[in-house]
């Protein structure tokens, strides 16, 4: 490859005596045509092993500064393992599916792309992706990168493809796997489910409300001394920041070892926790004399009470959470099982209906009367107007807090009940074993244990299914005949054979029939026609599986890799998911280390990010003062906290490498 020709880079910022702009290329162009890599493979036979596993970076863009750092951080640790006399191949990788490029190859496409099938969705997808393979593979070379180039491992090779079906088959035969309908995060704009580790919490300021249930009188029998007090119904009072939610309200909380009080006025009577924060804020909302009645009951006893939804001709109860906080809110939590993880695991506890009224787009389904078709955060404004013209409004107002965005497209995500696959991460205590597992390794800085652990420990199910098209299927089947799912040994057997021979591409291009042996029935009505599942494996779950793919598929590598090396970020991505599937799996731990470094932030403290417009191409930073000098930016940097960089850091650095 000529560097001179192909990269057409500009005039360096830095002018050097040892112009290293233009006299890299030549050294470059000298180690290819060596064979260079190769040569020090030669001389390394025999040597004890060790082997750095690369975290694939997403095939979507020109390398950036952040990945430059990562790269010329991994080649320093094999460069020096190579050099203390030990055999240490470097295999590149990439991450080729999913929605980063998905995403951008729809934004090319425009209106065109809706118009297309899957197959040819697909396509497009694996050209941009190839495409991009190539441009930053020539960028990484270009910082002085070696490794084995010509034969980098792809997670959209058939090879690889074939071992995702593998792992996915190995953890649903063992009961991981299961699919259910379940509250999660999903993405209105990019019209998918999320893993909690595409999610980015970024402050947002949302609608603070205070609204009224009308309890049924049967709360006369729970507060005997109370009610010769009262003439006026006893409303139950509720706080919430997502008005739109409140469509699919089923329950209240409330805390069963808390004590709970009326608050009495000539309008209204209102049931909250008996706390002196929370009575002097309701006084202060309702205004005029107010009167606190002496009589205190339990949480425990108003449990079953029955309501009024305040808008909809809908009946629900007072349930018992020990969530319930009586740090903000009224001690009195609205509860709707297809809106939230705590309030669903409520719902399951009550058996109570997981309503979820809301398309894939965040507008109201049919079932929202009045509110049909209108997207959720508009109908905030609506729903606020609907509860006050009906006399349950008690107080509104506006609060800034930490929401949830998703990580690709950046807006505000809802959570919604859809049916999805999930793997269980407390099926045959997988996740007590991971937990012991972490235990086992080294972790740089130490301070990653911790984090790792919490991290695990605290974790929902993993939703591993997306509403996509550019990915590897979720290979189970569907009896037409009576729904039952298809997903035994001989099928999951033939559509990884498939794969292997014709890549993942074959899915979405053959019927059922195809597919599977002629000698195969559904396992409840011994049917024999069937259907595919049209969801995608989450991308998290593809790169989780390449100890599987690369380090236990190759000859010159080895299992378990002795480092993983990547941004601090990837304790709840790619470090995270390869040890939840090689655990779940039975191949124990994937990597003996793992070495986590800090962000980029630019000369100011900020996070360089794209849409900040403060983030520089690795492609720049070379063309101004060579790869020599970013180099040696990098070894002079703390890697453990986040490393500024700017104009003045790199002239400074290059003063210094002139020095030198």
């Amino acid at each position: 490859m000529d560097y001179k020709k192909t990269l057409n880079l500009p005039q360096t910022k830095f002018p050097m005596r040892a112009d290293l702009v233009n006299r890299e290329p030549a050294v470059l162009n000298k180690w290819e045509e060596q064979g260079l890599y190769n040569l020090i493979r030669e001389k390394s036979k025999g040597k004890p092993g060790y082997i750095l596993h690369d975290g694939p970076p997403y095939a979507n863009g020109n390398v950036h500064i952040g990945t430059a750092l990562n790269k010329i951080l991994k080649d320093i640790v094999v460069k020096y393992k190579t050099m203390s006399g030990l055999d240490a191949p470097y295999v590149p990788g990439w991450d080729c599916h999913g929605l980063p490029i998905e995403h951008q190859v729809m934004k090319l496409l425009g209106n065109e792309g809706f118009k297309l099938s899957q197959p040819e969705i697909r396509k497009r997808c694996r050209q941009y992706a190839n495409k991009y393979i190539e441009i930053q593979k020539e960028q990484f070379k270009r910082l002085g990168v070696l490794g084995e180039w010509n034969n980098p491992y792809l997670t959209l090779n058939y090879g690889y493809e074939a071992k995702i079906i593998e792992a996915f088959s190995q953890l649903i035969l063992k009961g991981y796997i299961h699919k259910r309908l379940k509250p999660i995060h999903w993405c209105p704009v990019c019209k998918t489910a999320l893993a909690e580790a595409e999610i980015e919490y970024k402050e947002r300021k949302s609608a603070s409300i205070y609204v009224k249930f009308k309890l049924d009188r049967q709360w006369r029998q729970v507060f005997p001394e109370s009610a010769g007090q009262i003439n006026n119904p006893l409303h139950v009072l509720i706080w919430t920041t997502t008005p739109w939610t409140l469509l699919a309200n089923v329950a209240v909380a409330v805390h069963p070892a808390f004590s709970y009080r009326i608050i009495r006025t000539d309008r209204v009577s209102l049931l909250v926790m008996d706390e002196e924060r929370i009575i002097s804020l309701i006084k202060q909302k309702l205004g005029g004399e107010c009167v606190v009645l002496k009589e205190r009951i339990t949480g425990k006893a108003l449990e079953d009470l029955a309501y009024d939804h305040p808008f909809l001709k809908r009946r629900g109860k007072i349930v018992l959470a020990d969530y319930v906080s009586n740090l903000e809110g009224t001690g009195c939590v609205h509860t709707a099982p297809g809106h939230g993880e705590e309030d669903y695991q409520t719902g399951l506890k009550y058996n109570l209906d997981v309503l979820s009224p809301v398309d894939d787009k965040g507008n109201f389904t049919d079932s929202a009367g009045e509110f049909k078709g209108i997207n959720v955060f508009k109908a905030n404004r609506l729903i606020i107007d609907k509860l006050e013209k009906d006399g349950n409004l008690l107080s509104e107002g506006v609060i800034s807090h930490s929401y949830p965005h998703c990580w690709r497209c950046k807006n505000p995500v809802i959570f919604k009940a859809t049916k999805q696959w999930f793997i269980n991460i407390d099926h045959d205590q997988l996740r007590t074993k991971t937990l012991e597992a972490i235990e086992r390794v080294n972790w740089i800085p130490s301070w990653g244990k911790l984090r790792m652990h919490n991290m695990v420990a605290l974790r929902p199910e993993w939703c591993i299914s997306r509403q996509r098209s550019w990915g590897v299927p979720i290979p189970v089947f569907y009896c037409q005949n009576c729904g039952e799912i298809l997903a035994t040994r001989e099928s999951l057997e033939a559509v990884a054979a498939m794969v292997s021979k014709q890549g993942a591409d074959s899915w979405f291009k053959k019927r059922p029939e195809e597919i599977l042996p002629s000698t195969i029935l559904c396992p409840q009505c011994k049917g024999r026609k069937f259907r595919k599942e049209t969801d995608i494996l989450d991308v998290w779950f593809e790169s989780g599986v390449s100890y599987k793919a690369v380090l236990k598929a190759r000859k010159d590598l080895g299992f378990p890799a002795d480092l993983y090396l990547e941004g601090s970020d990837q304790h709840r991505g790619w470090f995270q998911s390869a040890l939840l599937i090689a655990m779940g799996c039975g191949d124990d731990l994937p990597y003996r280390s793992v070495l986590t470094h800090g962000f980029m932030v630019d000369g100011e403290g900020k996070k360089m990010s794209k849409s900040l417009g403060n983030l520089i191409s690795a492609e720049e930073m070379v063309s101004r003062s060579g790869a020599d000098v970013i180099r040696l930016w990098v070894t002079s940097e703390n890697y453990q906290t986040d490393m500024a960089y700017s104009d003045e850091i790199l002239e400074r650095m290059a003063e210094a490498y002139r020095r030198i």
